[in-house]
């Protein structure tokens, strides 16, 4: 065991681990993440803990792993390159290992220009493939990046982000690799509505053995309507939904929609499981998570396993 998360001993049992997220508040109530985390409990291995997504400022990922963990939920802390420069890198990852956090996903972030202060200065001191591999220094050699020892090395199960759909195609299976020799221990990718080209990917992935060093998480996000598909096929940077997709939630009348997005969610979740290299599914049911259950369970991946 490289951290000793839940996450890490269900995957290295062989189980199809399942993931989450809860977005933090824009405040400081705890009990917005605490009633979130309900809907979580239970129905997951560990939950995201998203980091100032898409550039608004939210309550920090690491104040939200704590509330879940309080909870008997394993968290994910997520962390960004875009708001820390690496000394801060370096000094939230002892923070949240110190306070019991075992898990981790390396993020670029998005683009300031997307939150509500488009004037706020991205730091990118290093990339999300540098932050991986420091993480890993960190870890296993018990250094700091300046080769300065430490007190106690922090443990992390280490993840990556991709997005198999991105232009160019062709390199997105070579930045797997990239990330896979950084360090990373798992990866939870966008989320897919274009099986038949995520299968291509998978397919290349599988090739080079990628799936054998790396667990693999396809990300599935369920549709509430035929406008939410729209949206976020016009609008949303390297989301790939085709118009079939769009098309047969379209076609159910308005008050339908959310129940028949849920039924395709079902439906990908069980063709993913049946496919090699698949390693688990992240369910992003952004602002849904009351809905988490009925997929997941629908899914036939409940009860989550125990794993000592």
């Amino acid at each position: 065991m490289k951290a000793g998360s839940n996450l890490e001993k269900v995957l290295a049992a062989g189980h199809f681990a399942v993931t989450a997220e809860c977005g933090p508040p824009r405040g400081a109530d705890p009990e917005i993440v605490r009633k979130k985390a309900a809907y979580v409990k239970g129905n997951v291995d560990a939950c995201n803990v998203t980091d100032n997504q898409t550039s608004v400022v939210r309550m920090s990922s690491v104040a939200g792993c704590v509330l879940l963990k309080e909870m008997g939920i394993e968290p994910l802390l997520q962390m960004v390159v875009r708001d820390r420069n690496r000394i801060a890198l370096q000094s939230d990852l002892l923070g949240a290992s110190a306070l019991g956090v075992r898990n981790m996903l390396c993020l670029s972030g998005d683009h300031q220009k997307f939150g509500d202060d488009p004037q706020a200065k991205n730091v990118f001191d290093i990339d999300s493939m540098q932050l991986i591999h420091l993480v890993r220094t960190m870890r296993d050699e018990g250094v700091f990046p300046s080769g300065q020892k430490l007190e106690g090395a922090p443990k992390f199960f280490i993840g990556c982000a991709v997005n198999p759909f991105a232009d160019p195609f062709e390199i997105r299976v070579p930045r797997l690799k990239m990330k896979m020799m950084a360090g990373a221990d798992f990866v939870q990718t966008q989320c897919i509505y274009n099986m038949d080209k995520f299968k291509t990917y998978l397919e290349d992935a599988k090739r080079q053995g990628l799936h054998e060093k790396v667990k693999i998480l396809a990300g599935v996000t369920p549709l509430k309507s035929a406008g939410m598909a729209k949206f976020m096929k016009k609008m949303v940077a390297g989301m790939d939904i085709p118009d079939a997709v769009i098309k047969r939630i379209a076609d159910e009348p308005k008050e339908k929609q959310a129940a028949k997005g849920i039924e395709m969610c079902i439906e990908q979740i069980q063709e993913l499981k049946e496919m090699e290299g698949i390693a688990g599914v992240h369910v992003m049911a952004i602002e849904w998570e009351e809905k988490l259950q009925e997929i997941i369970g629908g899914a036939g991946l409940l009860p989550r396993p125990v794993v000592d």
